[in-house]
């Protein structure tokens, strides 16, 4: 998710380690290469105020990324400390909202280590909790997304049962990351453990001591030009929490939303280790694409005919998505992909099909093909994009005009950007005006 820097404006010196707490003991890390002897800095938030010592308020005015509601403000009605734990309420006002972000730039940064934080997420519709990192000095690199980013955690209230990790990075900005979907657990009714280890040639993300996601491929460039490897994830960063309400990502609240008790980011502890030294002398890995054969028509599209039932809820071929309050379903059923919108949303993506792991070849022309028809006449939006290459479109979003006779689309467009392996197929059905049922069949992109 894109997020603008922030850094406070008053640096502190450091300050001691506070003791723990009875009810808190150092324990070694679950499942991880870190002591408790590494431990180097914690906060258990076992006082009555949080720790101006080691943490910065942060002041913005709603909209100032993301299309977010809220307006961070420093009041003890939004972040305060309770019966140790840090909590972050969000409020409503009419139809303003507050929340808190802290962070602990200037006071407490860090290179490499384990990031680990006990967290009870918040439930609803529009809230976006967040356990990320970003770099001290962003000068060193330069803006966002050029000076990278780190999220260990970020889970939308809307569902509760799978969080985010994501690395952004580049120029042009790109990034990695993987999602964990945890059957029969919700973030939001207990505390869970979310931790990022940080060495200088990996980053290794857990959730509850389970290790679910490494990445060792990004890059950092200046006019084009590539720095050496590991920048710009070999400087100090530092640790944030927030709550965001609202925004292009999970939308905006509604009916549904509660705030009290579920508009609450709560953080038990936050802990960092690290190890005396760091093995600094590393490589970026060779990446070597999948560039796989299309099928024996040449067609690249996965499951095109719609002939194979499919679960549309994981990642592998073709995946049904909402967001930003769309609400519907999707099924595979008699040789078409059928989506059934309840609420088109606040978003165009409100509701998407999408078909990941194209392989596209620079410089290549591909034709771009499909039927499509709807239950009354609406529009959708049909892309070729670059999910890893901040959604780059090789094909541009276009409105396809839909009727309840099929008709078949085609278009023809050129590869012009470097090969990539992941590109993917979209079709947007939301914020359109129209909750009109789609029915998608004989998907194709070939070379033209």
């Amino acid at each position: 998710m894109n997020k603008t820097l922030f850094f406070a404006a008053a640096f502190c010196a450091a300050a001691l380690l506070s003791c723990w707490s009875q009810s808190k003991t150092a324990m070694a890390p679950a499942n991880s290469v870190y002591t408790a002897d590494d431990l180097v800095w914690h906060d258990e938030f076992d006082g009555d105020s949080l720790n101006e010592n080691d943490w910065n308020f942060e002041l913005h005015e709603p909209g100032w990324v993301n299309s977010e509601l809220q307006r961070y403000v420093k009041s003890r009605d939004n972040i305060y400390v309770k019966d140790g734990r840090l909590v972050i309420q969000a409020l409503k006002n009419g139809k303003a909202y507050t929340s808190g972000r802290v962070n602990t730039c200037g006071k407490r940064d860090f290179l490499y280590g384990r990031f680990e934080a006990s967290l009870k997420v918040p439930k609803g519709q529009g809230f976006l909790p967040a356990f990320w990192m970003m770099p001290t000095n962003e000068g060193k690199y330069g803006q966002w997304p050029k000076c990278g980013e780190i999220d260990i955690m970020e889970v939308l209230g809307n569902q509760t049962d799978t969080q985010y990790s994501t690395l952004h990075f580049g120029e042009p900005h790109t990034q990695r990351q993987k999602s964990l979907v945890v059957s029969g657990k919700d973030f939001s009714q207990d505390f869970h453990v979310f931790a990022c280890e940080w060495d200088p040639g990996e980053f290794r993300f857990y959730v509850d001591g389970e290790l679910f996601y490494a990445e060792s491929d990004w890059f950092s460039k200046a006019a084009g030009k590539e720095r050496p490897y590991p920048a710009p994830y070999n400087q100090k960063f530092y640790v944030i929490f927030n709550l965001a309400v609202g925004g292009t990502w999970p939308g905006n609240p509604d009916d549904s939303t509660k705030f009290d008790k579920n508009a609450r980011l709560e953080v038990d502890y936050v802990r960092v280790y690290q190890k005396k030294s760091y093995d600094a002398n590393v490589s970026r890995p060779v990446k070597s694409l999948n560039m796989r054969s299309p099928d024996k028509d040449g067609n690249y599209v996965l499951n095109p005919k719609f002939q194979d039932k499919e679960n549309l809820s994981d990642d592998k071929g073709w995946a049904f998505f909402l967001a930003g309050n769309g609400k519907g379903s999707a099924e595979i059923s008699g040789g078409q992909l059928i989506v059934r919108p309840q609420n088109f949303g606040d978003l165009e993506y409100s509701l998407q099909v999408v078909q990941s792991g194209i392989p596209l070849k620079k410089g290549r022309k591909y034709q771009f093909k499909f039927d499509a028809r709807a239950d009354a006449k609406r529009t959708i939006l049909a892309a070729v994009s670059a999910p890893n290459l901040n959604w780059i479109r090789y094909f541009p979003d276009t409105k396809i005009q839909l009727s309840e006779k099929a008709k078949t689309f085609q278009f023809v467009f050129e590869m012009k950007e470097d090969s990539d392996d992941m590109a993917r197929i979209e079709f947007n059905l939301g914020n359109q005006n129209s909750k009109a049922a789609v029915y998608i069949s004989n998907v194709s992109l070939s070379e033209y």
